[in-house]
């Protein structure tokens, strides 16, 4: 260290007493009235020695703040319980911090860092702004600025209309308490008030009117000298020409607004100005702290329009210059510090803006110097904890050794989705009313929300999801019951069901759908039918209106109450299950386009084999092949047997060609005959490009969704490929097929709004002469099965909605979803229509595409998850668009199957996407160390842990044998309420502290209160 740097840490240290430490090393002692930190000089690091015996001085007692009576947090919490006025309500702060510079032969003030956030600092050479980072800020500086603003000058709630009114204030005062030498009064109020340049601001400013010169040439202390003999303290005319100055340059100084940082900053705020300065003529430092009585727009101090509220100035000895701008930093960053904020509008005195700057240190967490660079950057986190739990007294007792947490933090109980008004209850229908009364008050907003363009791309992206599984179920079903109810009567009823459930259901945001179990009953149903030779929609009638009974008696009774005991374990499972099976059924439905639509001929042995298509008529298996020329045939010669002929350019022959007296039908013949259409033989390419356009399709929606994180486009570009990135990918992969024009399987949807049988119509009469009359009755047994199954599949996908992670504002409405699925059971029975139910994975890929987020956050700030779009509108959509699809067939059959097969790849994969029990099952196959920080690996030991994940992992395999084994699946619904015995179970081998972060508490569980020994043995 230099003889130069030694003297003036000697004149820094001057004025700061020393104590006595351990070992009789001497240490420097903070001159305030409160903290007694022992800090020692930062350039300088003390040096090991050995300890001395030594007697402390009487009176030198080392306690933290010299004062045992006084804790920060205590003090802060009254002043901010006292201080209610609006007048001193607490505003968002932008810092701005402002270095006086030389320009040429002058001066001005240039922006160095801002803060809207996080700190952002003006790269070397002024020309662009840094990536927003956390501040690294220095113990040492933190303290130097307590000690400064100490010793400074403060004014508070001040009235100040102009900067030149301000810098007068704090002259006077500094003159006044003798810090400041009258003759510099001039020269320093002259810099004071120099222009100020912002951000990446270029070139000279416009001028004011007026001879700016003559403030610039009193820049040299030597002509200094000879003018300022003349000048008196209490000069009038100086502050008269000083304000008119000023007035000239507030009415004719114009700038650019920076538009950009303004949309980032919230709303209502205020600025705080950081204003530091190297003046060589100064001997000591000049600090001073002004609160505005009321928000001031100062001229150009600030390079967003946007009123003053704090200005702060440090100014000194230009060898002091580095230690004042991290004197600066800190002011800055604690200026946007949320409890710290509302100190310095709230405080009264300046031992209560010390208080807050005292309370700041209690939460500043410091990082080892032989650790931690202070020159890298520290990225923001994804996350910030909340900091309202610092404005409650018990902080402070982080000093006595008690540990406070926020709410929120680690040792908050978490209830999961438990309601207090799901209870079971002696008065009927009392659920019930309690949801109307809870949901009417948002009907109106329930489609006012709606006006949004994200609420556009979700119900296209939703209808595609959702009627594809309604043609693939209703092909499944019409095998199943021989075409009482196929895709027509699948398309009828999802829109039935999404309308009427869209406009009375408790949660519109749910998504009705088929399930698979339902489809397992139904096939029972109908070969029950087929044995006894019963009529089957009227037997299938009276089941659904048994079922629809039996709903009622649950809504009734409030028995909905009971998924309080459907937990996080129940939940991931069955959700995790659904999931898996639209990834595998995607995948299933691809490889049959290589075995059955698109043949795929492996290993070809050089001799092409044609694809050969014939049609097949009703009564007589007729083979036909398509050939050029008009159709001859009439209604005599439909019987006759035909045999295909292949097109002799082909130079193919067979024994079809030996009958002359053929007549060869198209396609679209064959349909009009209500014959079925076959082709044998293998399709050049179009295998191969359903797989292209299956990953095609999911990998684009992925890359788009993610879109909104990419550094590359404004955010609204971002936000908008985000929203519509499923029907990006959609349209693209679309537009790619039509152009190659490779035969891939279509979408097929019926062009006529008419039963799949001829023989039955839209209503159905429960009585008929074929049925018994006791099968009334009996319908009850098969309909309490068919009541757990609709139970069971409404409510946990209704659970899984409603978690408390979607951040939803308008409640839950268990009860009265059941009672509107009820009234639907009931009459898609009297329709010969499926039932349908709550579908998991549709409702998740629903909530996900109405996902909201803040919109203008703070630079470097990660846009916030404000919760999800909750309206009644895309669903109604989706609804009346299903309903409509017979109408759009001509748009609906140019989507490839490979397209929607990727868009289902894509729905269960984003299912799959943060549930904790795949991030538990990620851990079986990871090191220790590569292992990321979830809250629960925290407080319950591995082991532990891997034993909670296996449990799940058997109930999800036995979840999906009973699903996979028809003949015994229709019993799934009960080994999904086993599962709730499953984790009943595990209250046996875990403690009520592990369930707390792997799962939920069951609601009346004994809650054990775990004593701190005992948490340290989970924590080994």
């Amino acid at each position: 260290m230099s003889n130069e740097q030694k003297d003036v840490a000697e004149k820094r240290d001057s004025a700061v007493s020393k104590v006595k430490g351990p070992g009789g090393k001497v240490f420097k002692r903070s001159t305030s009235m409160y903290l007694n930190v022992v800090a020692p000089h930062k350039p300088i690091r003390p040096t090991l020695v050995e300890e001395e015996e030594d007697i402390m001085p009487e009176g030198s007692k080392f306690t933290l703040y010299g004062d045992d009576d006084y804790v920060p947090s205590e003090r802060i919490q009254e002043l901010l319980n006292s201080v209610t006025d609006i007048k001193h309500r607490a505003h968002k702060v932008f810092s701005e911090m402002d270095v006086l510079k030389k320009r040429g032969e002058d001066f001005e003030w240039r922006e160095v860092a801002r803060w809207v956030k996080y700190e952002e600092k003006m790269e070397e050479g002024g020309e662009r702004w840094s990536k927003p980072h956390v501040a690294s800020l220095s113990m040492h500086h933190l303290v130097e600025t307590r000690r400064q603003l100490m010793d400074g000058v403060m004014h508070l709630d001040t009235e100040a209309y102009s900067i030149s009114q301000v810098v007068e204030k704090f002259l006077d005062e500094w003159i006044k308490l003798g810090q400041l030498d009258p003759l510099l009064r001039q020269h320093v109020r002259t810099l004071l008030l120099k222009q100020h340049r912002h951000g990446t601001e270029k070139g000279e400013k416009k001028k004011i009117r007026g001879d700016m010169s003559r403030a610039a040439s009193t820049n040299s202390f030597s002509q200094l000298t000879n003018v300022s003999s003349q000048i008196s303290l209490n000069n009038s005319h100086s502050h008269t020409s000083l304000e008119s100055l000023d007035n000239e340059w507030a009415g004719n100084y114009t700038k650019k607004q920076n538009e950009r940082i303004l949309r980032k900053i919230p709303k209502g705020s205020e600025v705080a100005n950081i204003m530091i300065a190297a003046i060589d003529e100064l001997q000591s430092g000049l600090c001073g702290f002004m609160r505005l009585n009321d928000g001031r727009c100062l001229g150009d101090l600030t390079e967003v329009n946007l009123p003053t509220r704090f200005v702060f100035i440090l100014a000194g000895p230009s060898k002091f210059i580095t230690d004042y701008m991290e004197s600066g930093r800190c002011l800055g960053t604690m200026m946007v510090d949320d409890i710290f904020r509302e100190v310095a509008y709230k405080c009264r005195n300046k031992d209560d803006l010390v208080a807050g700057i005292d309370e700041f240190l209690e939460q500043v967490t410091v990082l080892p110097p032989g650790e931690w660079d202070p020159k890298i950057r520290i990225e923001p986190p994804d996350a910030v904890p909340n900091q309202q739990f610092r404005k409650t007294p018990s902080s402070a007792d982080f000093f006595e050794g008690t540990v406070v947490t926020a709410p929120g933090g680690d040792d908050d109980e978490d209830e999961g989705h438990a309601d207090p008004d799901l209870t079971l209850s002696c008065r009927p229908f009392l659920g019930l009313i309690r949801d109307i009364r809870r949901k009417a008050p948002f009907y109106l907003s329930d489609y006012k929300d709606a006006i949004h363009i994200q609420c556009i791309a979700s119900f296209i992206y939703i209808f595609l999801a959702t009627l594809t599984p309604n043609v693939t179920f209703g092909g499944m079903l019409g095998k199943s019951t021989n075409q009482y109810m196929g895709v027509m009567e699948c398309i009828f009823a999802a829109a039935v069901t999404g309308i009427a459930f869209a406009l009375f259901a408790g949660q519109p945001l749910n998504i009705l759908g088929s399930t698979g179990p339902m489809l397992v009953l139904e096939k029972i149903i109908y070969d029950i039918c087929k044995d006894q030779e019963w009529d089957f929609l009227p037997f299938r009638a009276w089941i659904g209106i048994w079922t629809a009974g039996f709903l009622l008696l649950i809504v009734m009774w409030d028995l909905s109450a009971l998924v309080k005991y459907i937990t996080r374990f129940t939940e991931e499972s069955f959700a995790c299950l659904i999931a898996l099976i639209f990834i595998y059924e995607a995948f299933l439905k691809l490889a049959e386009i290589g075995s059955e639509e698109a043949p795929v001929e492996l290993h070809p042995s050089g001799n092409f084999t044609p694809r050969v298509c014939h049609c097949v008529l009703p009564d007589t298996v007729t083979t036909m092949a398509p050939m050029h020329g008009s159709l001859n045939h009439t209604l005599s010669n439909m019987t006759t047997t035909m045999t295909s002929v292949i097109n002799s350019t082909m130079g193919m022959t067979t024994d079809a060609m030996e009958h002359d007296n053929m007549t060869h039908l198209s396609k679209a013949d064959c349909k009009e005959m209500f014959g079925e259409w076959h082709c044998v033989g293998p399709v050049p390419d179009a295998f191969m490009f359903s797989i292209i356009l299956y990953f095609g399709t999911f990998g684009i929606a992925i890359f788009c969704v993610t879109f909104k994180t990419f550094p590359c486009f404004p955010t609204f570009v971002r936000q908008i490929i985000s929203d519509f990135g499923v029907l990006i990918a959609i349209v693209l992969m679309v537009v790619v097929d039509y152009l190659l024009g490779l035969p891939t399987p279509k979408l097929t949807v019926p062009e006529e709004f008419k039963p799949t049988r001829s023989d039955r119509g839209w209503f159905i009469n429960p009585v008929s002469d074929k049925n018994p009359w006791w099968l009334a009755l009996a319908a009850g047994l098969p309909a309490i099965i068919g009541t757990i199954l609709i139970f069971m599949d409404q409510q946990i996908t209704a659970v899984i909605v409603n978690r408390k992670e979607n951040l939803l504002k308008k409640g839950k409405g268990y009860h009265l979803d059941l009672f509107v699925l009820s009234i639907l059971v009931a009459a898609h029975s009297l329709l010969g229509l499926p039932w349908y139910v709550a579908a998991t994975v549709s409702a998740i890929a629903h909530i996900q595409s109405l996902r909201k987020e803040s919109e203008s956050t703070a630079p470097g700030d990660k846009p916030a998850f404000l919760g999800v779009r909750e309206q009644r509108v895309t669903a109604l959509l989706v609804g009346i668009l299903s309903g409509l699809a017979v109408l759009i067939t001509n748009v609906l059959k140019v989507i490839p199957m490979p397209v929607l097969y990727g868009v289902f790849f894509y729905m269960g994969f984003s299912a799959l996407k943060g549930m904790q029990f795949i991030d538990r099952v990620l851990l079986f196959f990871m090191p220790t160390k590569y292992q990321p920080d979830y809250k629960y690996l925290r407080h319950v030991r591995l082991w532990r842990v891997h034993i909670f994940t296996f449990i799940q992992i058997l109930c999800l395999v036995a979840l999906w044998v009973v699903k996979s084994i028809k003949s015994i699946s229709i019993g799934f619904p009960l080994l999904v309420v086993f599962t709730g015995v499953v984790r009943k179970i595990l209250d046996c081998v875990f403690t009520q502290y592990e369930l707390k972060y792997l799962d939920d508490i069951l609601p009346n569980a004994k809650k054990d209160k775990v004593k701190d020994s005992e948490k340290a043995l989970v924590l080994e």
